[in-house]
């Protein structure tokens, strides 16, 4: 690197916001990360985890800078340094053992998503091997979301025009927290006049700003959802132009959400008639916004869920409209990541894919038909703790704490434990990296190169390398493809096909193809816009069956399953007294912060000073009625659970009464090796992952869940 100082115009990946930023580099180093307000997909909004967790990740004293080999016990803490050459040949060796011995499928991968290019490379290097199986977050974090979205046909995720909009309807979602984009433009709507109606259970910023704070029991949302459809249908505020020409299924959409009147959303929800009619009401008044969260997905009825909120949408004439939902859009010939994953010459055999694990079950979800063709996890898991309905019994999981983002940590800790290999590709020590035969160093958002369609922008946008990667660290793309090689020398002629690039530059010209836009072009201003039009639904059609927006899910009846919206009462709703009495509270999970992104930067001191440990929300009725108070720790357990984890108490009237409020991802670096903590203050280690399951995504129960809680009295 060139000496001197330099600013860099770049994009932030520590979430999917994708904010713009500035980078300043001096003499080398990344002395600043800041925000770009020229950026259009963000406008200069920006937070704490750009500008502190990706330096100070970058820049960790304890960051893992080289390959290094287990030499003791699995999980056992010894570790040797070794070089690439020798770990990547350990790890091609041991997983092409495993495929001779149990066949390919006995591999498996595990990471984040998709969403990024670590997703696909992990995805692609599992096919090289001849194995369909990979595992991804997105059952527990905007996969009900995204198959509602793909099986409606709209399109519109990050396509929120929050700016021009006159109603925006907040649904599960937390934009100071998650979103910085949203959250700006959702003040900056306010400021202009624009109504916000917020669907929340917690107290959130967005919902001290709103004009309706809808306060529904976890889990009630799609009651209100097709109220507020009834509503508008009773009232004739919905688009009839568009309905008529673009919509199938109407006639039974009507019908179902007339079994869901204001008056009976109150009782199931616990929210006042006048204010689900007054949301209505609102948001009738258009141009409207739908911006959704983590609140309503991530649930054994998020798809339902989420569809109710889609078909309103639909109807309401705020699809693909200023100040609605824009369709995603892209310049032609450019490629997504998940698109490079259905690609014809990408693709296994079609009776491979078939296998997929959980493709059988969940067939929009996983294997050929699915959204971005992973695994269902839960089932993986099973496979390496049974052998059924095959064995599973080798793993590369990169970019991903398993143990604890996962559900059920023993029985994660008990699968990974019994692997006859496992690799770990990651920045920092964490509990799952604990249990590896090889650990890989990976390089950072400051140290490789990515590009991506911005829905929110609309652009294209690009992460530049920064810096040189600091130690031996490496990035996935260069991972997969040394390891793909290997393997093609050993005798697998059919690798070199899934990963056929030879730089990872080569790859991302591949994802701009023709679309006239080129890396060189994008790095001066770190992004590129493209045209966008309103409303092109004869020329952009719509991705379902019939062709138009399916209110009425055909594919949804072929696969037996409710073709419309509905409502599906929680867990807690539906046990038995007996449980009800024994379990009083209902637990309520995936609270943001700031601070973290998941079980991200536990290990940053600036992190840990704002939150230092793993909180429940408790109303002050409830803190009450078990004689707590602020501060003290508490053992939370789940009815079914495996075990029971410990969390300090906040006594606030953010939650409601009987609602116990808490976020997800904790560890502590600092706890002993070598689940750190994983197995007490993580609240996946109170929660079961083995249903009950969203009859589409696969998603089990993190909300609405019957809880009990017992102060812990001593440390």
């Amino acid at each position: 690197m060139e000496s001197g100082t330099t600013i860099i115009p770049s994009t932030c990946w520590e979430c999917s916001a994708h904010c713009g930023s500035l980078v300043t580099v001096e003499d080398g180093r990344v002395t600043k990360v800041s925000p770009y307000p020229e950026h259009p997909a963000s406008l200069g909004a920006f937070c704490v985890k750009g500008i502190r967790g990706l330096p100070e990740l970058t820049y960790h004293p304890d960051r893992v800078l080289y390959p290094m080999k287990r030499t003791g016990p699995r999980g056992g803490g010894r570790w040797q340094r070794v070089s690439w050459d020798e770990a990547l040949d350990e790890m091609a060796e041991a997983m092409l053992a495993v495929r001779e011995r149990y066949g390919p499928k006995a591999l498996c991968g595990a990471v984040s998503n998709a969403h990024f290019s670590r997703g696909v490379m992990l995805a692609l290097l599992l096919r090289a091997y001849g194995s369909p199986n990979w595992m991804m977050n997105q059952d527990l974090c905007g996969g009900c979301r995204a198959l509602s979205d793909r099986i409606t046909g709209l399109a519109i995720s990050k396509g929120e025009d929050i700016d021009n909009t006159r109603c925006a309807l907040v649904v599960g979602r937390n934009p100071y927290a998650a979103d910085p984009p949203q959250w700006q433009a959702l003040k900056r709507a306010k400021a202009k006049g624009a109504r916000v109606v917020v669907l929340d259970p917690g107290e959130t910023p967005a919902s001290t700003m709103a004009d309706v704070w809808l306060r529904p029991r976890p889990g009630t949302d799609a009651a209100i959802g097709l109220a507020m459809i009834h509503w508008l249908v009773e009232h004739g505020r919905y688009d009839r132009d568009f309905v008529e020409r673009w919509c199938h299924g109407f006639d039974a959409l009507v019908e179902r959400a007339a079994q869901y009147p204001a008056e009976r959303a109150a009782k199931l929800t616990g929210v006042p008639r006048a204010d689900i009619e007054k949301a209505a009401e609102y948001y009738a008044d258009g141009p409207s916004c739908f911006v959704s969260g983590h609140g309503i997905d991530a649930f054994s009825a998020g798809v339902q869920t989420f569809r109710a909120f889609h078909c309103l949408v639909a109807i309401s004439g705020n699809l693909d409209r200023e100040g609605g939902n824009r369709r995603v859009k892209k310049p032609a010939g450019f490629t997504n990541y998940i698109e490079v994953l259905h690609k014809p010459e990408f693709r296994l055999p079609l009776e491979v894919e078939n296998q997929t694990i959980g493709a059988d079950r969940f067939p929009l979800w996983a294997g050929p038909e699915g959204w971005q063709t992973a695994c269902h996890n839960p089932s993986v898991i099973e496979a390496v703790l049974s052998g059924k309905p095959y064995p599973v019994r080798a793993m590369y999981v990169s970019g991903v704490n398993i143990v604890v983002t996962y559900p059920d940590t023993p029985k994660t800790l008990a699968a990974l434990k019994s692997l006859d290999f496992l690799a770990v590709a990651t920045h920092m020590m964490n509990p799952t990296a604990e249990y590896a035969d090889i650990v890989l160093p990976k390089t950072t958002g400051l140290e490789d190169e990515e590009v991506s369609l911005e829905g929110s922008g609309p652009c294209l946008s690009l992460i530049q390398p920064a810096v040189e990667p600091l130690g031996e660290a490496r990035g996935d793309f260069r991972i997969a493809h040394d390891l793909a090689r290997r393997i093609e020398a050993r005798g697998v002629t059919e690798a070199r096909r899934f990963i056929p690039w030879e730089t990872k530059r080569e790859f991302n010209e591949f994802l701009l193809g023709d679309c006239g836009v080129t890396v060189e072009q994008m790095r001066e201003k770190g992004y590129a816009n493209f045209p966008f039009t309103y409303g092109d639904f004869e020329k952009a059609g719509f991705k379902t069956k019939t062709g138009k927006v399916e209110l009425y899910s055909e594919r949804l009846a072929e696969l037996g399953l409710d073709p419309l919206p509905d409502y599906t009462p929680t867990r807690s709703e539906r046990e038995t007294p007996a449980v009800r009495d024994a379990y009083p509270l209902t637990l309520l999970t995936g609270v943001r912060e700031r601070t973290y992104h998941h079980s991200r930067f536990r290990d940053q001191g600036w992190a840990r000073k704002v939150s230092p440990d793993p909180w429940l929300q408790l109303h002050p009725e409830t803190a009450t009625r078990y004689r707590l108070a602020e501060d003290d720790w508490v053992w939370v357990e789940t009815a079914g659970g495996p075990g029971r984890c410990r969390l300090k108490v906040r006594v606030t009237e953010a939650t409601l009464p009987g609602v116990a409020r808490t976020g997800m991802g904790w560890w502590y670096p600092e706890a002993e090796a070598p689940h750190r903590g994983a197995l007490e203050v993580n609240i996946n280690a109170a929660m079961r992952y083995d249903g009950p399951w969203d009859p589409v995504t696969g998603s089990a129960d993190t909300r609405g869940l019957p809880c009990r809680i017992a102060k812990v009295e001593t440390l």
